[in-house]
């Protein structure tokens, strides 16, 4: 079976430390199946998952029309001043326009550079999922310094496993008055579009001091 359809919702702040993770098949099928995940930490749940998986089967494919932009050969620089870093060094992040540091729609090749478990081989689903968070950040029309974009949920909807290591996020934010925002990216690997991701935003002023360590996604 493949993976079509992958949302996460984020209950509350992850530590990093130890998690308790328990998974069921929620709805057996012999062509469609539905799958629950929980990720618990101090007696609380943090994050909550489910997918949809269907048969394969020998269908023709029909590619969507378009593909992605080349693959630059340079690698961005430097992540920018005053992010508190981790998730943005351990990926390698080859920009084709806009970044991290530029508000507004942008598209970046992406790879990760360690496995996702240590001496374990990184799934294509994996892959995917670890660059798909990061359409929010990359494509912020806010100044993160002054503005929370916070994405409680990522819902990935996926027509074809990746082939190989590299993953094209295409991202773009709509931000409406009232506090709420919509990241959308369309998902690629060299040989062509594969899915899209959608985030929901929580749009909110920061207050003032220091800032916390944020990941990519804002």
């Amino acid at each position: 079976m493949i993976i079509t359809r992958f949302t996460c919702e984020m209950l509350g702040a992850i530590p990093v430390g130890e998690l308790q993770v328990s998974a069921r098949l929620a709805r057996p099928g012999r062509s469609v199946e539905f799958l629950e995940a929980v990720a618990r930490a101090g007696g609380r749940d943090v994050a909550r998952a489910s997918a949809w998986r269907v048969l394969r089967t020998s269908s023709d494919p029909v590619p969507p029309r378009g593909g992605p932009p080349p693959l630059p050969e340079a690698a961005s620089g430097a992540p920018p001043d005053g992010w508190i870093d981790g998730y943005l060094s351990a990926i390698e992040w080859r920009p084709v326009r806009g970044h991290f540091t530029e508000p507004g729609p942008a598209t970046a090749w992406a790879r990760l550079r360690y496995p996702l478990v240590a001496d374990e081989e990184t799934s294509p689903l994996e892959r995917v999922l670890a660059v798909a968070d990061s359409g929010n950040g990359l494509s912020g029309e806010l100044d993160i310094t002054r503005w929370h974009f916070i994405n409680p949920e990522l819902t990935v909807h996926l027509h074809r496993e990746a082939a190989g290591e590299w993953i094209c996020l295409d991202a773009q934010t709509a931000i409406s008055a009232g506090g709420a925002g919509l990241a959308t990216s369309v998902l690629s690997d060299q040989a062509g579009q594969i899915g899209v991701g959608a985030q929901s935003l929580l749009i909110s002023p920061r207050r003032p001091g220091p800032r916390p360590a944020e990941p990519a996604g804002g």
